[in-house]
């Protein structure tokens, strides 16, 4: 059975002043998300879903309309702000996101299969879906998971600070935390994170996450019960979300599920600010020239 990707893009791009997952930043208008389908479709994907808005499901829908027709299944599920999960019968109302972890869970209808997560503004190139498609096909177990990682300094923006996922491997190379770093930036030549009014150095060459992972279909079963609890334990907390690495933490530390690391030197690209944007154009300009995708991206 082929895997499926699932792409988280009910995000509203408040930093980026718009739905960046419907912005055309390849050579002939080609979004980020296309370029992602275009890698997995290679990789051997069998089905893409993508998990949106209601409130700008038409927009992004004419977006992809016929473009994947014959070459991927294409499937949606919905999240918004306050969507239920089976087993909370008050989910309390509230205005922030419930997080990552919550945006997976509202796809549990449309996927039995192991699947990839990723977000819909991130570029993660080729190696990164060639490698999680061999591990969903050959390695995925009702308890074994997995991330892909990338370099740290493959992932900076030149146009503001970041939030990375630092991970810390066990010897098995198997991911043994998650490390969450707030406004990492380069100063010079080093790399910093802010924490607090104080500023630390990190490794450039440390794996991080961007939430790239793998995971057999069991978890919607295991986050859906974490959830629950979660959702009891931040009743009164509207700023509390419920992210995929907190789910992978809680699943480590109680030996339910263990995460071999892919590690891919690929180059991120993503569009956190306006301002990454020329970068973005210009890096789809010159994977085109270099042969890497065709242009246009569909034919």
């Amino acid at each position: 059975m082929k895997p499926t990707l699932l792409i988280l893009a009910a995000g509203m791009g408040s930093r980026y002043g718009g739905l960046k997952q419907i912005d055309p930043l390849g050579p002939n208008g080609e979004t980020i998300i296309e370029y992602s389908i275009y890698d997995a479709i290679k990789a051997g994907f069998g089905k893409v879903v993508f998990v949106i808005r209601d409130s700008f499901a038409d927009a992004f829908k004419a977006q992809f309309s016929g473009k994947f027709d014959g070459l991927i299944e294409v499937a949606y599920a919905y999240q918004d702000v306050n969507t239920p999960v089976e087993g909370i019968a008050d989910l309390p109302e509230r205005e922030k996101p419930w997080g990552t972890m919550h945006a997976v869970l509202v796809a549990h209808e449309v996927i039995n299969e192991p699947f990839a997560v990723i977000n819909a503004d991130d570029f993660y190139g080729a190696d990164g879906f060639h490698q999680v498609a061999d591990f969903l096909k050959n390695r995925c177990t009702p308890d074994t998971y997995t991330m892909v990682g990338y370099v740290l300094r493959n992932t900076l923006s030149l146009n503001g600070h970041v939030s990375r996922g630092v991970c810390v491997a066990d010897a098995d190379n198997c991911l043994a935390s998650v490390n969450e770093r707030t406004k990492i930036h380069w100063k010079g030549d080093k790399v910093v994170y802010q924490d607090g009014n104080a500023e630390f150095e990190v490794d450039p060459d440390s794996v991080v996450s961007m939430n790239f992972w793998g995971f057999h279909p069991n978890i919607f079963e295991k986050a859906r019960h974490m959830f629950i609890d979660f959702v009891r334990e931040n009743r009164d907390n509207p700023k509390a979300e419920f992210f995929i690495p907190l789910v992978a933490d809680n699943l480590i530390a109680s030996g339910d599920a263990r995460f071999p690391v892919l590690t891919s030197n690929d180059l991120w690209y993503g569009v956190t600010y306006q301002e990454d944007r020329p970068t973005v154009v210009e890096a789809f300009k010159k994977l085109t020239v270099e042969g890497r995708y065709p242009s246009p991206l569909w034919k």
